[in-house]
């Protein structure tokens, strides 16, 4: 078949892999190749056990997979082949060097561009789709068009705006697709052809084109924004508990003035993913690099407060647990930074996992996912931590269960039976506020949520 457009992206994690997906199954016209040099990540692409969870995600590869949309290691091929060049690959945070713990690690990309460019044999349209910091298009422009092959490369800037658990929907259905360019002749070409892409099943009204400098901005900002309002509500839900307010009922209120609104106003034990923390730490460092140590303080700040709230769920729990949780198993009811999902990159999980570790509890982790990341996340002490698929059996014997994912399937367990099965007293923490406090009492559980105070 004579596609169109010929697309390929390289990088074929959370973001490129259901991004093309859904490209593909909108675009027949245009051939979509998702390419990495992980061979096991590519097989499984190929596979009926794709190497992500996401809910609808398998439906999508198996309707467009052979007909348009390809997963392979070839990407030198892929590369020749190409119009337009998606770069997803990691960026995350650096752990060495100047910018260590804040600025993005850029290593990956830029070994990326170079490929790019020693591999091509014409011109291309370059998309920045991993997180980046502002004006990092223009490195990748000075690395591609210092070439002798008299080749030019146009870099467009197009963010993902994807939520995990969510994203497939978020891909059919986008806000809004945000899309940089320079705003000269060619960059503005550029940008129509990436345009018409998503205008195959994008109104033409949410596709927002802008020049690339706003492009990158707006995806740190975007990301610092929605954190900061989840850490504002965890910092009141610590207020409410020592006043006896309720946090749920504080932000439903706060939520009906159209100046605030509802959204990532849910507080509970912290947020989690591979974006929030290293996207706010990163405008931080370039707030700082700029000379606004003022600005890159304050958006520290956000991040700080949801390392105090996680940590807060074990000091919760020696405060109503006798002061002591040495030498008691509890039971981590789950581990993925969200639901709907088996990511557990920056999960508050973790977090409370070594908080309890350090105070020599006994955790047993349950994750209906999250179960092989989590062990790849506590490979430095596995020995000490249990971890079993059935939330039945991880709380036998448990002197409490903490939730640390609002997995809905954990509302609907037998909790009598947890009950009956438990070490007495027995306690809940309700790190996300998914359960009947009420029911729970009757059964007999000691129940602390966040944000609910003694006096609730």
């Amino acid at each position: 078949m004579n596609f169109k457009t010929n697309i390929v992206c390289i990088g074929a994690g959370y973001v490129g892999g259901p991004t093309m997906t859904v490209i593909a199954d909108k675009c027949p016209d245009v051939k979509v190749t998702v390419v990495d040099i992980n061979q096991s990540r590519i097989d499984a692409w190929n596979s009926e056990n794709l190497p992500i969870f996401e809910p609808g995600l398998d439906d999508v590869v198996n309707r467009a997979r052979g007909r348009n949309l390809f997963f392979s290691t070839d990407i030198p091929s892929a590369i020749k082949e190409a119009d337009i060049i998606f770069v997803s690959v990691n960026t995350p945070t650096k752990t060495f060097g100047h910018g260590a713990g804040k600025a993005s690690d850029l290593q990956y990309w830029e070994k990326t561009a170079r490929n790019i460019l020693e591999i091509a044999e014409e011109g291309k349209i370059i998309v920045e789709k991993s997180t980046l910091p502002v004006r990092t298009a223009a490195a990748m422009e000075r690395i591609l068009n210092s070439n002798d092959k008299g080749l030019h490369f146009e870099v467009l800037s197009n963010p993902e705006f994807l939520a995990e658990g969510t994203a497939i929907n978020d891909l059919f259905e986008p806000d809004r697709v945000l899309i940089g360019s320079h705003q000269t002749e060619s960059g503005l070409a550029a940008c129509q052809k990436l345009v018409d892409v998503y205008a195959h099943w994008v109104p033409r009204d949410r596709i927002l084109t802008t020049n690339l400098w706003s492009s990158e901005l707006t995806k740190l900002t975007a990301n610092a924004f929605l954190a900061q309002r989840i850490s504002s509500i965890n910092s009141i839900s610590a207020l409410c508990e020592r006043t006896g307010a309720d946090v749920d009922e504080v932000a439903f209120v706060m939520g009906k003035d159209k100046r605030i609104g509802p959204k990532f106003l849910k507080a509970s034990i912290g947020f989690g993913g591979s974006c929030f923390k290293k996207d706010i730490l990163n405008l931080a460092y370039l707030c700082g690099y700029y000379g606004l140590p003022e600005v890159s303080a304050y958006w520290e700040s956000v991040v700080k407060i949801n390392e105090w709230q996680t940590h807060r769920v074990v000091d919760r729990m020696l405060e109503t647990m006798f002061n002591t949780i040495a030498g008691k198993k509890i039971a981590v009811f789950g581990f993925a930074f969200k639901a709907n999902t088996g990511d557990t990159r920056e999960s508050p999980a973790n977090l409370v996992v070594r908080d309890l570790l350090a105070e020599h509890a006994l955790p047993v982790v349950t994750d209906p996912k999250a179960i092989p990341d989590a062990k790849r996340d506590l490979k430095d002490v596995l020995e000490q931590v249990q971890f079993e698929a059935d939330p039945y059996k991880a709380a036998e014997g448990a002197h409490a269960v903490v939730v640390c994912t609002e997995w809905k399937c954990f509302a609907e367990l037998d909790w009598n039976r947890i009950y009956k099965g438990m070490a007495k007293p027995a306690f809940v923490f309700d790190g996300r506020n998914i359960l009947d406090a009420a029911a729970l009492r009757e059964i007999g559980f000691e129940v602390t949520c966040i944000g609910k105070g003694k006096a609730e």
